[in-house]
Parts: structure tokens; sequence; C-alpha cells
């Protein structure tokens, strides 16, 4: 994978003429159906709850390889 910047302010999110808008840093926009946004919005949640979870029980790292 590579590099990733995690960000730790939410992103903006709005309803406009039927439509979802998802503002975040670094100027990113993402548009969605209302359907899309709420399956979004659950895998979100699972995954942040996932994340959670391995914040507070880190698996321990395979070695590094020489």
């Amino acid at each position: 994978m590579e590099s990733v910047t995690s960000h730790s302010e939410p992103s903006e999110v709005n309803a406009e003429q039927g439509i979802v808008i998802v503002e975040g840093p670094d100027g990113v926009a993402v548009t969605l159906t209302a359907d899309a946004a709420e399956e979004t919005g659950k895998r979100m949640i699972r995954a942040a709850s996932e994340a959670r979870l391995q914040q507070a029980n880190p698996s321990p790292q395979a070695p590094l390889r020489a």
C-alpha cells in the first residue's frame, strides 16, 4: 500500500438538490446518491469500529526481513 495520510478532522457532509456532498481535507469532494451515501455511512461506521478495536488490541507485526 502506498503512503497514507490520516486526517483527524471530520469531513463536511451536506445534502443539496437530492445528492449528498462530502467535502474533506485537501480539496477532496465526493457526490453520492442518497442510497450510496447511506450505505457508505454504514460501512464507515463498521470500519471505524474495527479501527478502534485494532488500536486497542494491536496485532504483533511480522518481523522485518533482511
